[in-house]
């Protein structure tokens, strides 16, 4: 499953070298963090109203819209995906509520 996960993150990286006028991705680097922001936000609100709706197929398809701005975003930032599915692993096991005090722990 990953598999996909870097197959996507090589071509997200390679397009920080094309031209804004030939490709998406380009564009919103050229943009910047603003603008791939505001793209999330607005696919994590499809989002929503795909789950409101409760068509499977919808949320499937606002979740990988979702999901794959997201991933500009980490690219953008320099980060992987395996940066996110590091940190979820560490959290495997750990109750919610417990990683939830560890992190307002650490910001105080």
């Amino acid at each position: 499953m990953s598999d996909i996960l870097d197959r996507l993150a090589e071509t997200l990286e390679a397009r920080k070298q094309a031209s804004p006028d030939s490709s998406y991705v380009a564009r919103l680097y050229a943009k910047g963090t603003d603008a791939i922001l505001k793209k999330i936000g607005e696919e994590a609100t499809e989002t929503v109203m795909a789950a409101k709706d409760g068509q499977p197929e919808k949320i499937i398809c606002e979740v990988a819209d979702l999901w794959f701005h997201t991933l500009v975003l980490l690219a953008h930032k320099g980060l992987k995906p395996a940066d996110v599915l590091n940190e979820l692993a560490r959290r495997e096991g750990l109750s919610g509520l417990a990683e939830k005090a560890n992190r307002r722990g650490e910001s105080t």
